[in-house]
């Protein structure tokens, strides 16, 4: 089971037609079928039932189509590397939850490519749950996340931290309301979106259960795009972190208070993983942001508006 016979399988499991695959991969149609035969005897299993049309993938073959890009994502990644390693270049592969971190982020990418230039950054966007496990299985070298995350297996370092908020249509009844704050009481008996990581769940509830109520849960959501849609909408009301300071005319956003929560963001990495020279220059780099911040140093200026909870604020 060679690189090359995974490469044409996947090609034939996405076009579902040797005919349309081997015009795909620019070969003609028996030697494709030869390889797909041989690989099915190779491995004892069948991965497609041929019907008149076109082929269906089995079960085993769903199976052996997920592993297959995940081994030739991780070739193409280690062949990149191997081409790079000469002097502090190649590609950081970073992994990230939305929120605060694409901002947070982006600080840092932008001053670290200033002083390494020839370094190419590939980022992956989605849920803590998605990231998390990208970066086990070892499609990620570095995740920034929210916490919390298995400390067991995981180094990490905070790098920020933001409130949570209501985001509602401005033609909802509390976008009359006056001030950027809302207390958490407004919120019951709200439809209400949130998170859809487990753990996020049961902390609102538990944040509800301060006032002996239990939220009206909607529905979930896994990123920002999707509350924001909700909220345009008068779908609902989305419990989200603040994420982004860019306005938004169809939009309110208030931050929650009496009680109000926090979310925190840490940048991780696998505690049994061998750290590259350009993993752990990016590494030491955000520690030196971090400190350049406390002490009012930093090269690049924060937002105006930029909004920290006080530090005893209760995390989410």
């Amino acid at each position: 089971m060679d690189l090359r016979s995974l490469y044409y399988f996947v090609t034939v499991a996405e076009e579902r037609n040797i005919t349309r695959a081997a015009e795909r991969l620019n070969m003609s149609q028996p030697p494709l079928s030869a390889q797909i035969k041989g690989l099915e005897e190779e491995l004892g299993v069948q991965l497609f039932v041929r019907g008149k049309r076109q082929l269906t993938i089995t079960d085993a073959g769903g199976l052996l189509l997920r592993r297959a890009r995940q081994i030739l994502e991780l070739a193409t990644q280690t062949q990149e590397e191997l081409k790079s390693m000469e002097g502090l270049s190649g590609n950081l592969n970073i992994s990230l939850v939305e929120g605060r971190a694409p901002y947070l982020l982006s600080r840092w990418i932008a001053g670290f490519r200033a002083e390494f230039p020839k370094v190419t950054v590939h980022l992956w966007n989605g849920s803590g749950d998605d990231v998390l496990e990208r970066l086990n299985r070892g499609l990620a070298d570095l995740a920034l996340v929210a916490a919390p995350y298995n400390a067991e297996l995981m180094d990490g370092i905070t790098v920020g931290r933001e409130p949570w908020v209501a985001l509602f249509s401005r033609q909802h009844p509390l976008a009359q309301e006056e001030g950027d704050f809302l207390p958490l009481r407004k919120l019951v008996g709200q439809p209400l979106f949130i998170p859809s990581r487990q753990s996020r769940a049961e902390a609102i509830r538990t944040w509800f259960e301060e006032l002996d109520e239990e939220p009206l849960i909607a529905g979930d959501l896994s990123n920002y795009i999707d509350a924001v849609a909700l909220a345009e909408q008068n779908a609902g009301i989305c419990i989200f972190p603040m994420t982004t300071y860019t306005e938004n005319e169809l939009l309110t956003k208030k931050i929650i208070t009496e009680s109000a929560r926090q979310i925190e963001y840490a940048l991780v990495w696998n505690k049994n993983a061998h750290l590259s020279e350009l993993e752990e220059e990016f590494i030491n780099y955000v520690r030196d942001c971090l400190e350049d911040e406390r002490q009012g140093t930093q090269s690049y200026r924060l937002p105006e508006r930029e909004y920290l909870p006080p530090e005893d604020t209760l995390f989410l």
